[in-house]
């Protein structure tokens, strides 16, 4: 049966439409033309336009794009890569047990390819996998990664420990498959932003099953959800003190009853300690934890800064390989600072391929 799954989603490959190649060109491209007038490029980077336009046609397309702003260090140009969408990794038939694969139709190396696997936010109330599949599939047109984005149960169906069951249990499934995906299944990287961010972290330093996190969810029980590396962008790390960290102008009550966290935990945060730091990374770091990276803005309005600052000095106390990018002036994503983007590659491409060197930790952003 799994055989006939499998061989059914490489078939697929070949069937479903390809993408440009790079996320943030496919999103300013507005009238989907497949070149960017002045207009369309975010007015922060618009006076480098006659810079970036180096054929001076009035015009930039995917390869000056990339040329220019989208290809950070070493990265290889743009491959095809395909979708496989809706797969069924808990074998249950519910809607939020899916995945999407995105696989490179030319891998730029030989083997078995790394995978990156990518976690959606949305305050654990809502999103799907399919919006994540944007956030990771450039990575996957340098021909040097394969990727996943995942759903989860949300707060409305279940509460806490629902969401990381099921993101172990996407990770066992691709495990389990990763050699007939042509996936290396002990470099797998998690990736996610906001509550994804949290999660990620989540599978990063809670990896080992005996932490009682590992739940039933999915046909592959006893196989490792260990991740090689997490990224986290600006997820939560100690729930019961994002409320006391949270700056005059946050936009969230964070112990208010009906706030993300305590619908999460399915009652008010503060009520439930026990259970709120059985959801906080924080509470899980050790030695043994794989390396991580933390993106965070030092305005963000939604989540503290002061949570990833936490988790970091955590990280370094316990000697668990890391680096911290604090973007200045950066709220809650929506960084203009390519040097973000060339950490998280310089990030990957080290851990993942053994090429160059790690980044570390430093200050971007607006102000420096």
């Amino acid at each position: 049966m799994i055989k006939h799954c499998i061989a059914t989603i490489l078939a697929a490959v070949s069937a479903v439409s390809a993408f440009s190649g790079d996320e943030r060109f496919d999103r300013w491209d507005q009238n989907h033309d497949g070149r960017l007038v002045r207009q369309e490029i975010p007015e922060g980077l618009r006076a480098n336009f006659d810079r970036f336009d180096l054929d001076h046609d009035g015009f930039i397309d995917l390869e000056e794009h990339l040329l220019a702003i989208g290809r950070p260090g070493d990265r290889p140009g743009p491959v095809q890569v395909r979708a496989v969408p809706d797969i069924d990794y808990a074998g249950d038939g519910n809607p939020r047990h899916r995945l999407t694969l995105v696989l490179p139709l030319e891998p730029a190396v030989e083997g078995l390819l790394p995978i990156i696997v990518y976690i959606h936010g949305g305050a654990w109330m809502e999103g799907d996998h399919r919006g994540g599949v944007a956030a990771i599939r450039s990575l996957m047109a340098t021909g040097r990664f394969a990727g996943a984005s995942i759903g989860y149960r949300l707060t409305g169906e279940r509460g806490w420990p629902a969401q990381i069951h099921d993101c172990k249990a996407a990770i066992r499934w691709i495990r389990a498959n990763a050699v007939s995906l042509g996936v290396d299944p002990e470099r797998i990287a998690v990736m996610g932003h906001s509550a994804g961010g949290h999660l990620s972290a989540m599978l990063g330093l809670a990896g080992a099953a005996e932490n009682g996190l590992e739940g039933d969810v999915g046909p592959h029980a006893g196989i490792s959800s260990r991740v090689a590396v997490a990224i986290n962008f600006f997820g939560p790390s100690d729930l019961l003190s994002m409320q006391s960290q949270m700056s005059s102008d946050g936009v969230i009550q964070h112990d208010a009853p009906d706030s993300p966290e305590s619908k999460l935990l399915r009652g008010p945060l503060q009520s439930k300690p026990d259970q709120a730091r059985s959801a906080s990374p924080r509470f899980f770091v050790d030695a043994s934890d794989p390396p991580m990276l933390l993106i965070h803005g030092d305005r963000d309005r939604l989540i503290p800064f002061a949570q990833s600052v936490d988790l970091a000095a955590d990280l370094e106390q316990a000697g668990v390989e890391h680096a911290f990018i604090q973007v200045v002036g950066g709220g809650h994503g929506g960084f203009g600072d390519p040097r973000v983007d060339e950490a998280v590659w310089r990030f990957l491409i080290h851990h993942l391929h053994g090429d160059g060197e790690a980044p570390e930790s430093m200050l971007v952003g607006t102000r420096e």
